[in-house]
């Protein structure tokens, strides 16, 4: 009986594998024909015969968009706000969160400001009164106005607050009887003891700046300011005008091989590559950090 089990066990979880792996590869199909078209002639691609692998193997698009100034200003524009929206989101994430996590009689009016987070993530000012506080701080065509609005997200904050509940109230009340400052007790024993939820809002701080393209369509006016994905989202290139720019036969060959799907399909590419190169290393603690911080005890 024991072994008749073991092998309906084995015979489960191999089927739930394979489920598993052809959801992956089905997953992975998009973004290997986005891959073929970026490298395919143009030809290939208006005649739809790209499928896995590229028709008429070209690097022009990709030769389009390396030689262009403006995008590796974008890049570093992006890369930029990055490191000072992920910083600026680690801090005020986690100094919310410790205060938030303490009882109300142990934080006066903590239950009001709750209250006040609850109401701000499910009714904010909107796109326009946003924008004209934006404006009125004097933040058009500056990185602050891509970085301070989504300054404090408040899913990300309590998220933060429930894996803090979620801490021995022990080790917290050792600390302060050896004298430890409540700075100290956040810094040295929740933040080392949160590192699972600390990855996952890392994570989503650098998914969502780096893919945000919004903000910079609504904040910025001059293309130089442009964040990557915002250039990315307005850079269109047209076949004709180029063409009538050209002046040698040399020039007409290499716009002759660039369509705008092969060009879309290289932005894509492109993009996705710093992301795929974080997330692997964040990933082993995203479903801790989300499932601990989502469940208060």
């Amino acid at each position: 009986m024991v072994h008749k089990h073991g092998l309906k066990g084995n015979a489960r979880q191999i089927i739930i594998y394979l489920i598993v792996l052809a959801c992956a590869i089905a997953c992975l199909f998009p973004l290997l024909n986005i891959l073929a078209i970026s490298f395919s002639s143009a030809a290939a691609v208006v005649s739809n015969r790209v499928g896995l692998l590229p028709v008429g193997f070209t690097t022009a698009p990709y030769e389009k968009i390396m030689t262009d100034g403006q995008f590796w200003r974008s890049f570093g524009i992006s890369v930029l706000r990055v490191a000072l929206g992920l910083a600026i989101n680690m801090i005020l994430v986690v100094m919310m969160a410790y205060p938030m996590s303490k009882s109300n009689s142990e934080f006066k009016g903590r239950n009001i400001y709750m209250n006040l987070l609850i109401f701000a993530m499910l009714f904010n000012g909107g796109m326009i009164p946003t924008y004209l506080v934006v404006k009125q701080l004097g933040f058009i065509n500056s990185l602050w106005a891509l970085i301070l609005p989504g300054a404090v997200p408040i899913f990300n904050v309590i998220l933060v607050m429930n894996f803090f509940l979620g801490i021995p109230k022990s080790l917290e009340e050792a600390a302060l009887i050896d004298g430890a400052t409540p700075l100290q007790v956040l810094l040295r024993i929740f933040v080392p003891c949160s590192k699972p939820v600390l990855a996952t809002i890392a994570l989503f701080s650098i998914v969502g700046n780096w893919n945000d393209f919004f903000g910079g369509l609504l904040y910025i006016t001059k293309i130089k300011n442009y964040p990557l994905m915002t250039y990315i989202q307005s850079l269109s290139v047209s076949i004709e005008d180029l063409i009538k720019q050209s002046t040698n036969a040399s020039a007409l060959t290499n716009v002759a091989e660039i369509a705008n799907q092969n060009l879309n399909a290289a932005k894509i590419v492109i993009s996705v590559i710093p992301l795929l190169l974080i997330y692997p290393l964040l990933q082993k603690y995203l479903i801790t950090g989300i499932v601990m911080g989502s469940v208060k005890e």
